[in-house]
């Protein structure tokens, strides 16, 4: 029995010798390989994080303790080391455990997270809490380098140094190159001047210049300012000190003893304490190791080469004809520039980032400021494409709102993962768009039923002149053609898929092809069905749908997207507007609830958006019984 199979808890860890530390790690990330090999995952960052986790459960009292983890990509071995081993095989399965932490999975867990940069904010409220409940246990937040390019770090790290609560904020940089020499420097200071006598003392110190009269203040702040120079010289900690945490570090993230030794340290601060390890994506797995960002979030692969097990399929998916389409018409117009926060790869822009590198700008993990920056772009006369999945331009609402949509200005919003996502869960899923987009006027929105389809809408967002919205599914498309010579849409007009007496049937974006489907099912019953594509979530076709409503009284809407303020709340509106009499309407979307993960066609089929949901609404609304499988 290796030693993994024997912690049941972190008390089984703390019973460790430091020792045998080092065996834990290797079979912590044999045990992360082995599984996420064969159920994908996020690799790269959960490897680069064992020591680190390690560490963070050999000395500190969790769950009394709070241990909250930004975004949750480096969580693998906090599951494993907090009961988890054995539910491990389900990693990101139906109904298996999560990919990120969740406060309903584990008491361990102390954030459910999924979104970036969450965690000092959530910390301090936390630490806050905790301060008012007489409660003096600690709370570690940990965040990786990329989170700290969003405003929200920043502003935790402000209101955490202004009130000066106790919090311990762990910054894991497995990015920066730090030189030998002085990573061991850095070693050096932060795990000597992290000793709890050094830190008395220094405050001690402080309160004693202080102390003299007239002269005191310009003492102590000429001492400050001697020691951060000293402290800058050698550490890049100046900018967490001016932020009024105490600042140490840099040191080796993979450094057990050195790990446990300056958290044994840091434990039970009297205020807030940053400690910034280094650490290396990828580490202990080569290939993860010489490729962290494509084994950042990677599907099935062989362990013995790192290769992917997926088999080529010549249908492209909708995020790889968005980027080919970019390059294609932004060699037609020197205006077209693309935005993106911290996802080239992710939103298929890498090769246009390669061929135009002036007109391309990755922003980092900052919605907020890549849609008011574009905002700024479009004012001046580009076009600008903002590409973003769906669940995290969430984060920029009210940029999106008041920066561009106020003024109008042309900008456009390509919302890659719209719909059911898969197994990243509730917190990746882009089931929202529609609601929170087609409530901001001046604002257009459109979602793709194919590849051409996405092809077409992108030409038309960059010829429209105003702000606009493209929504499109993670996944490859339906193996149609894309045209050579792209046609704009008219803004706002639908198409007739097919025609029938018997029912109407509303669908956009990915339903439509479901929607398609189920009208030939109910073909073979007797019920003759008209589907259109609505193509437009707003400005809708009513021209066209009040007259196919008044002649056909039975009506579906169909959508991949929550029913409240959706697709189909906008279908209502308009013909409830018109005042058509005698309707019978169906909606078909998703309940008010955050989907878990899973397969995205099994999700589809659970929550009952799919062709054969479509077909059973049908029946209802027509009042035939649902024909019932002979049983054998």
């Amino acid at each position: 029995m290796g030693l993994l199979e024997t912690i049941k808890s972190p008390k089984d860890l703390k019973a460790l010798t430091r020792k045998e530390l080092p065996l834990l790690a290797q079979e912590l990330r044999q045990r992360i390989i082995e599984v996420v090999s064969k159920n994908g995952g996020h690799l790269a960052s959960s490897l680069g994080a064992v020591e680190l986790t390690m560490a963070i459960h050999y000395v500190f009292d969790l769950p009394l303790d709070t241990l909250i983890w930004d975004v949750g990509h480096q969580a693998y071995a906090h599951k494993l080391l907090t009961g988890r081993n054995d539910l491990f095989d389900s990693l990101r399965k139906h109904k298996g455990i999560s990919g990120f932490t969740k406060i309903s999975e584990s008491p361990y867990d102390g954030f459910t997270v999924g979104h970036s940069s969450t965690s000092i904010s959530a910390g301090l409220g936390v630490s806050h809490a905790k301060y008012l409940s007489k409660d003096e246990s600690d709370i570690i937040c940990v965040i990786g380098d990329g989170s700290l390019t969003a405003g929200l770090a920043y502003e935790g790290l402000n209101q955490a140094g202004d009130l000066g609560r106790k919090l311990i904020v762990i910054l894991n940089d497995n990015d920066m190159s730090i030189s030998a020499n002085v990573g061991a420097l850095s070693s050096f200071l932060s795990r000597t001047l992290s000793a709890r006598y050094l830190q008395n003392m220094r405050n001690q110190f402080g309160a004693f210049l202080k102390s003299f009269p007239k002269i005191g203040d310009d003492m102590y702040n000429f001492a400050k300012r001697s020691e951060e120079s000293f402290k800058t010289f050698v550490t890049p900690g100046m900018l967490f000190e001016a932020f009024n945490f105490d600042y140490f570090g840099p040191i080796n993230g993979h450094n057990l003893d050195h790990l446990i030794d300056i958290l044994t340290n840091i434990k039970n601060p009297d205020s807030a304490v940053l400690l910034h390890v280094t650490t290396i994506k990828g580490k202990g797995y080569e290939p993860a190791e010489k490729n962290p960002v494509y084994f950042h979030g990677v599907g099935s692969f062989a362990v013995d080469t790192g290769k992917s097990n997926s088999v080529k399929d010549p249908v492209p998916t909708y995020t790889k004809v968005f980027g080919d389409q970019m390059i294609k018409l932004a060699n037609d117009n020197e205006k077209i520039v693309a935005v993106t926060a911290a996802m080239p790869e992710g939103t298929g822009l890498t090769q246009f980032s390669e061929t135009f590198e002036d007109r391309f700008f990755d922003v980092g993990i900052a919605e907020q400021h890549a849609v008011t920056f574009s905002a700024g772009l479009a004012s001046k006369g580009l076009k600008p494409v903002v590409a973003i999945y769906s669940t995290f331009l969430q984060r920029a609402f009210d940029q999106i709102l008041h920066d561009v949509c106020i003024d109008a200005h042309p900008v456009v919003f390509a919302l890659d993962r719209g719909g059911i996502v898969g197994e990243d869960g509730p917190t990746h899923h882009g089931l929202f768009d529609y609601s929170y987009l087609r409530n901001m006027p001046n604002m257009t929105i459109m979602a793709p039923s194919n590849e051409n389809e996405l092809a077409r809408m992108l030409k038309t967002a960059v010829d429209h002149n105003g702000p606009i919205a493209l929504r499109y599914p993670r996944g490859k498309g339906e193996g149609v053609e894309i045209d050579e010579d792209l046609k704009p849409y008219a803004i706002g007009k639908a198409k007739v898929v097919c025609h029938g007496k018997d029912l109407l049937i509303i669908a956009i974006g990915k339903s439509v092809c479901e929607a398609f489907k189920a009208s030939q099912e109910l073909k073979k019953q007797g019920i003759h069905a008209t589907v259109i594509n609505s193509r437009f979530v707003k400005p809708l076709d009513s021209e066209l749908f009040v007259e196919m409503a008044s002649k056909i009284k039975k009506v579906i809407t169909v959508e991949e997207h929550v029913l409240d303020g959706g697709f189909g709340s906008a279908v209502l509106e308009l013909l409830c507007d018109h005042s058509i009499k005698g309707l019978t309407i169906k909606r078909i979307g998703i309940q008010n609830r955050f989907v878990e993960h899973g397969p995205q066609d099994l999700l589809r089929k659970e929550y009952e958006i799919d062709s054969a949901a479509i077909v059973k609404a049908a029946l209802n609304i027509h009042g035939i019984p649902k024909k019932e499988k002979n049983s054998a």
